[in-house]
């Protein structure tokens, strides 16, 4: 049973701007009800004008509306606008987006009284003085932000509104040259396999409140989804309802004292997301505050042990919540690209052959993966050029039809088939995304150890993305040059047949992945200024890497940002950091034992910039800052690296400091 209408909001998440180009403009938005222009063209109606604010024409047939309807409330559409021309370079842009009504509109400030227009809807998306939603379209990159690992329950402050605070200074000054280009999320954008009592709790609110859809299951103690709400096992004890394998019993005996564990190898599954319904209610929790005024985190707990971490939880929730006006508001005014990681699925997702077969040959946990892949698809993936998922959408027809979810294992063969999710953006520099969970290079010798996160194809085909440019900029969800320290204690797990215990997930642990990426950075043709953006390691530093032994070397910048709402241990990071200093400074020999032997790799130092912070000093931490955070990278006129700064979650600037 659902709740009364009025409660739910006409747009419950959106809009945010997604894949722009010089002939594209992608807008992602949620409805309560369908905005489909199946049956009636003039349904959606968007408006568009140039810096002056003159109207720019747009034909309404180049406007395509694909939607997906989640539930009985719940209608999630990409638009996309195709029309040659549409922007220039460096240009600010205005937009507005209109819904018929089917009632008189009293509130269209002299607008079509026909349509809802969503800025007078949602006039706390719109900054200072201004009337409409704005985005800056930039061929030539100056000013990139990326960051990764947003859980919601950390227990700290999200440096996502910091994003906000970026675009309402430049607004505020009329400054376009200091606005931000994009946004580039860069993996771990919602957290599915580790998620807090309260916003399980929330979550199961959403799904009433929207009669988002449920779904049969097999091969489970749960029949149905219905089942999560009441089992006695819902909340903190869900790893108690995820399959189990023998061989990961045979690993955990000798690790975990013989405590068996679940087919998933997170270590926080307690509240592991199962179906689709929540899957999507956490997306929709996430990134807006338009669901929260309906929901309550009150909720009796009868163990004492999970009544203290359900209310401890609860305050982290809640300062998560806080600070999500800003975070939709951003998201509406800059072009927003995203690239999963393994949380957004599950963790160690693909890590190893063993765990691919015991996953995918289990109906219930395949079933897990695959929901959780289709909720990246809907929330994530559709934003992003549309050669990532174009031919996925005659199978989601299917299953998004009638009123409920059709031909569900069917729709899930087809995504976990599916292998384009990588893209590349045709700006300057120009931008390639790496998928490194679905193009695993396996490992031949031994099942358990780790695949390598790109297969030779994939690889081949990015070095022929990228010969002849003269700069690029390389997204990869994991570092390609990680804390040496850190990579030879998970190479020691992985003698051991651990690699899931220490989450190995770097480029280096996979002999034929490491050999060929390494030859790509060598090879002759490849871009003289090379810029890797990473993140997932809940740590970031910047790395400079040149080749030994060559006089026109490559100049490589490797920027690793992370997280946006997740960070490391900080006394065990402090020691890490020690530890690669003694045992892999720049200058110890034993770096020539290493795969990266052949190459010189610097480490710069980290420096606030912010006055407030000047009493402030890193420690022991000379390269790794470990806090919330957004990356900025800032390029010159020839897409070189001009800096790589930090914005902290309290507003503090860091500067890594170049090597002179």
């Amino acid at each position: 049973m659902t709740a009364s209408l009025p409660s739910i909001p006409l747009v419950i998440s959106g809009p945010i701007v997604r894949h722009v180009a010089s002939d594209t403009l992608t807008l992602w938005m949620t409805t309560k009800n369908s905005i489909s222009t199946a049956n009636d063209p003039d349904k959606v109606k968007v408006s568009l004008y140039d810096e002056s604010t003159n109207s720019i024409a747009i034909k309404q047939d180049t406007i395509e509306i694909i939607e997906h309807r989640l539930g009985q409330h719940c209608f999630v559409s990409t638009l996309i606008i195709k029309q040659n021309d549409l922007f220039s370079d460096q240009a600010l842009y205005y937009y507005d987006i209109a819904i018929k009504c089917s009632e008189q509109n009293n509130e269209s400030k002299q607008k079509d009284s026909k349509y809802i227009y969503l800025s007078d809807l949602l006039p706390s998306l719109l900054y200072d003085e201004q009337k409409l939603f704005s985005f800056k379209f930039s061929q030539h990159l100056s000013r990139v932000l990326h960051g990764s690992c947003r859980k919601a329950h950390f227990d700290g402050k999200d440096a996502l509104p910091q994003l906000d605070n970026q675009l309402h200074e430049s607004i505020k000054d009329n400054d376009t040259s200091i606005r931000p280009d994009l946004m580039l999320f860069t993996g771990d954008q919602v957290y599915i396999d580790d998620v807090a009592g309260p916003m399980l709790h929330a979550i199961q609110q959403v799904i009433r409140l929207l009669g988002l859809y449920h779904e049969e299951f097999e091969g489970s103690t749960i029949t149905h989804s219905q089942e999560l709400f009441e089992h006695k096992d819902s909340l903190y004890q869900r790893d108690n309802l995820l399959p189990k394998t023998k061989a990961n019993e045979d690993l955990t005996d000798s690790f975990f004292k013989g405590k068996r564990k679940p087919i998933f190898t997170s270590v926080n599954a307690k509240n592991h997301l199962i179906a689709l319904s929540e899957m999507t209610a956490l997306y929709l929790l996430s990134w807006s505050s338009r669901l929260w005024p309906a929901i309550t985190l009150d909720k009796t707990i009868t163990n004492q042990e999970f009544r203290q971490q359900y209310q401890k939880e609860r305050l982290y929730v809640e300062n998560f919540q806080a600070g999500l006006k800003q975070v939709e508001r951003a998201l509406a005014h800059i072009p927003v690209y995203m690239i999963f990681d393994d949380h957004d699925v599950t963790d160690d997702w693909n890590l190893t052959r063993a765990w691919e077969d015991d996953v995918y040959g289990n109906p219930f946990s395949k079933r897990i993966v695959g929901n959780a892949i289709i909720a990246y698809l809907i929330f994530q993936g559709m934003g992003n050029p549309r050669t990532t998922w174009d031919d996925l959408q005659e199978p989601a027809k299917l299953f998004f039809s009638n009123e409920q979810f059709n031909h569900h294992n069917e729709f899930i063969d087809a995504v976990l088939k599916h292998h384009d999710w990588q893209y590349s953006l045709n700006t300057q520099p120009p931008i390639q995304v790496l998928d490194t969970r679905t193009q695993r290079w396996r490992s031949e010798s031994d099942m358990n150890k780790p695949s390598g996160l790109m297969d030779w194809e994939g690889l081949c085909a990015l070095q022929q993305d990228i010969i002849g440019q003269q700069s690029v900029i390389m997204v990869s969800a994991a570092p390609v040059y990680g804390v040496k320290f850190i990579e030879a204690i998970q190479r020691l797990f992985i003698s051991l047949g651990g690699a899931l215990i220490v989450d190995a997930e770097n480029w280096m642990a996979h002999k034929g992945t490491a050999s060929v990426m390494l030859n790509i950075f060598r090879h002759v043709k490849t871009p003289p200024n090379f810029i890797i953006l990473s993140g997932d390691v809940h740590y970031s530093f910047v790395y400079d890497v040149s080749l030994r032994f060559r006089r026109n070397s490559p100049k490589i910048v490797q920027f690793t940002c992370s997280g946006i709402h997740n960070q490391f241990p900080d006394g065990l990071i402090k020691w890490f950091e020690r530890l690669n200093r003694w045992f892999y400074g720049h200058r110890s020999p034993l770096n020539w034992l290493t795969k990266r032997r052949n190459m010189s790799i610097k480490e710069r130092e980290a420096e606030f910039l912010s006055p407030h912070r000047a009493d402030q000093n890193l420690g022991n931490n000379k390269d790794i800052v470990n806090g919330t955070s957004l990356g900025l990278l800032e390029l010159n006129e020839k897409g070189q690296e001009q800096a790589c700064k930090l914005i902290l979650a309290d507003g503090s600037m860091v500067n890594f400091k170049p090597h002179n």
